[in-house]
């Protein structure tokens, strides 16, 4: 291989985002990985796009491929701040398939009457950083192109354009224009936490109280519509006096010591629990035992129904939690208390 070429590679992969860091441009945390590993609803594909695409066509659905590599910081935080969010993943498993491509791989893949590698696919498809989404409709047509890492507003609204046939009408930019992607505080909503850091959750079981960890990331709407509405009620204030309150980074490194005492990372905790959406709250009794969850979007009223249910104990005798809290409406109905499933 001539000099020239390893000169050049190296100064491209120099000035790639995974290993230049632009002024401005790497958020709080964005570090080298290493391997990340993919939500296990990634289709687990032969590489051969057309099947892929005649697949998700039949089912139809629409094609993403995703250029990843190792040790990028973005292709990281589009899986943990995106697919983490139960509205983004059944979104996108609802309308596509996704595969996933090495940008640096060896396996063969075939598109058209062309067999590649992973790696000349990259190149042919000029791939210069990851990450790099495409997106394939029925005729095997490239009519979206995401290079890099776009926030969990813009990124479902890039998901609304293709599923919707945007495409056929519409440039990605105008549709944009039409639209606002909902955009997130970037923060924890720390204000009804009752738990001090460093968190030592065995500790704060010994007060008596229940305790709730939710599980949450930076950037989530979801996570600042529980704060900043349903749980700012005066009835969520209420229900949640009983407990003992954590709001945690589900992606943090931190040491904690768990319920049950054990020491662990954030990280490797929400892991071990099956974290998989933010918000995802986790209830403890007393004894530090799992007992219930809240794993996904719900309204005030279901949220509240939940604290009530824990705090009373009323799973002990009442494991038919739907049970349960259709007799609690009817409850809150007689003493004329209003009861809206979707405020």
């Amino acid at each position: 291989m001539k000099l020239y070429y390893w000169l050049g590679l190296c100064l491209f992969l120099l000035a790639s985002p995974v290993f230049a860091k632009e002024p401005g441009e790497l958020a709080e945390g964005m570090v080298n990985p290493g391997f990340h590993e993919k939500p296990e609803w990634f289709k687990n594909s032969f590489l051969d796009l057309n099947e892929d695409i005649a697949e998700a066509r039949e089912s139809g659905k629409k094609l993403i491929v995703f250029f990843y590599q190792d040790g990028c910081p973005y292709c990281k935080k589009i899986l943990d701040d995106n697919f983490s969010q139960k509205d983004i993943a059944d979104k996108t498993r609802k309308h596509f398939d996704l595969v996933a491509v090495n940008m640096w791989g060896d396996n063969e893949l075939v598109f058209r009457k062309n067999t590649f590698t992973e790696k000349s696919f990259s190149e042919v498809a000029k791939v210069m950083y990851t990450p790099t989404i495409l997106f394939f409709d029925e005729k095997s047509n490239i009519v979206l192109r995401m290079n890099g890492y776009y926030q969990p507003g813009k990124f479902e609204a890039a998901l609304d354009y293709v599923r919707l046939n945007k495409f056929t009408y519409q440039k990605f930019s105008e549709y944009m224009a039409e639209v606002t992607p909902v955009k997130s505080a970037g923060k924890l909503h720390k204000s009804l936490e009752t738990v001090d850091q460093p968190y030592q959750f065995r500790q704060a079981l010994k007060k008596g109280k229940p305790l709730v960890v939710m599980f949450e990331q930076k950037q989530c709407p979801a996570c600042d519509e529980l704060h900043l509405d349903t749980l700012m009620r005066d009835q969520s204030k209420k229900l949640l006096k009983p407990f003992e309150i954590a709001v945690v980074d589900m992606w943090s490194d931190e040491s904690i010591i768990k319920p049950d005492g054990g020491r662990s990372k954030m990280s490797s905790w929400a892991k071990e629990l099956d974290i998989q959406y933010a918000p995802s709250l986790v209830f403890f009794d007393r004894d530090g035992k799992d007992v219930f969850r809240i794993e996904g979007y719900l309204k005030s009223f279901h949220v509240q129904s939940v604290l009530d249910y824990v705090a009373q104990q009323a799973y002990i005798k009442h494991s038919n939690f739907q049970r349960w809290i259709d007799q609690r409406a009817h409850r809150l109905r007689d003493q004329g208390i209003e009861v809206d499933l979707m405020k």
